[in-house]
Parts: structure tokens; C-alpha cells; sequence
């Protein structure tokens, strides 16, 4: 397996904060009785995903799935491909874990563990077919911009766990952030901007919109969405 970037292996600050939410009884109950069928426990080694999903079939991670409304609404109309949502907040967990056993799903699987550091040990390079990562958190105040979870290294790793073609798709309503993203991602030599005037991308209408972009959208906030796909491999094909 490769090596990670430097500065997001010995990294110390995180791009989250686990706030203490209150798990509703219901929650509570999927953690215990769901967790252990549709929960990935943190090992630094690489999943084996064939194994895990009992199939080979094109893989999508989201990172930071809040409720799992969004997440579940992929899942369940895309029965072809498999899921992997990544969460640290256990509300959130215990509320997709709740869909997943409403919905029956069986192409969805649940991480609750920082999703760098499971893209950086439980994901081997080329094995993702796309990455989701909607409406992060900014970290508006510029003394915080350390913490955003694009950067330049996690540019490098996203692209490195994509198959050639794959695609990084993000979106953010923080117009700030929208640029820090377009500027980073633009940078990374492994990423290729999808969008015609190497900007903006149009909104996937298939994306049900997340509770963050519903309120963002009430606020006024303009939504931007960003493609990125790894580079195909140059052909050999003579001129």
C-alpha cells in the first residue's frame, strides 16, 4: 500500500469536532443492534471490499453523511453500485443505520471513524469509483481555515483511492470555501476539472438535496458544485 501524504499522517488537527448530540432511543438502538451488521470498524489496514459486500460492483464513499438522508437515497436507487458513508457524529449513524434497516439496504455500509484516516488505511489506492464530500464544514473564521478538510494532501489522497476516471464530487453553499476548493483541487496534477469552463459543474439532479443545502438555500447562500476526475492514463496509440 502507498504511503499518505506527509502532513495528513502526523497531522494532530482535525477537521471536525464531535459535538455531544443526544441519541434519540431509537439511535441508541440501531448502534447496538444495527452496528454489528452494516458498521465497519476502524483497523489501519485495508478492507478487503469484494468481502465486505459479498460482490464486485463500483464502490461510492461520501464523507460526512450528517443524517444519511442522502446517502440512503443513492443507495436505494442505485442497488448496482455499493455505498460507504463515513461519520463521526453517532446521531447521525445511528439515524442512516435506521434507514438502511427501513429501506433493507443492502449496498450500504456505515464507518464512524475520521474519514481521513479511513482513506488513508482502509482504502486502497484505485478502488473507489467516486467520492462524495457535501457541504463540509468551512470553518468560516480564517484562524480556522486550518482545519478545512480540502487541502492540497487531502487533494493528493482522494485522487490517489480513485480508479482512473473516478470522480470527486463536492459541493458547498460557503462561496469562500467554493473558491479555496476550485483553487486546491485545480492544483492536484492527479485531478481533472469536468465542468466546460473548468469551474462550476451543474448540479447533479439526482442529488437529493441535504438538510445543510435546504438551509443554505433558505439563507440566500448560493450552492456550488465541484466534478474533479482522476486522470485517465495516456494511450499509447501512435499519431
Amino acid at each position: 500500500m502507498s504511503e499518505a501524504p506527509h502532513d495528513l499522517r502526523q497531522r494532530a488537527i482535525r477537521s471536525f469536532v464531535v459535538r455531544a448530540g443526544r441519541l434519540t432511543a431509537a439511535q441508541q438502538r440501531a448502534l447496538d443492534q444495527l452496528w454489528p451488521r452494516f458498521g465497519i470498524e476502524y483497523s489501519p489496514a485495508p478492507l478487503e471490499l469484494d468481502a465486505l459486500f459479498g460482490r464486485r460492483a463500483p464502490r461510492v464513499l461520501e464523507i460526512g453523511f450528517g443524517n444519511g438522508e442522502h446517502l440512503a437515497h443513492l443507495a436505494a436507487g442505485h442497488p448496482e453500485q455499493d455505498f460507504i458513508g463515513v461519520e463521526v457524529h453517532p446521531p447521525g449513524v445511528g439515524q442512516l443505520l435506521l434507514r438502511i434497516e427501513a429501506a433493507q439496504l443492502t449496498n450500504l455500509r456505515v464507518s464512524r471513524h475520521d474519514a481521513v484516516e479511513v482513506l488513508e488505511r482502509q482504502i486502497a489506492p484505485d478502488s473507489l469509483d467516486q467520492i462524495l464530500v457535501l457541504f463540509p464544514d468551512p470553518w468560516h473564521k480564517k484562524r480556522h481555515h486550518k482545519r478545512r478538510l480540502v487541502s492540497p494532501a487531502f487533494g493528493q489522497l482522494a485522487a490517489s483511492r480513485l480508479k482512473a476516471g473516478g470522480v470527486l464530487h463536492l459541493a458547498t453553499d460557503w462561496e469562500p470555501y467554493a473558491q479555496w476548493m476550485l483553487e486546491v483541487l485545480g492544483a492536484e496534477p492527479l485531478l481533472e476539472n469536468l465542468a466546460a469552463d473548468g469551474r462550476w459543474a451543474l448540479r447533479d439532479p439526482q442529488r437529493n438535496p441535504t438538510r445543510f443545502e435546504r438551509r443554505g438555500e433558505r439563507l440566500g447562500h448560493v450552492v456550488h458544485d465541484l466534478r474533479f476526475q482522476r486522470r485517465l492514463p495516456p494511450t499509447n496509440d501512435p499519431a
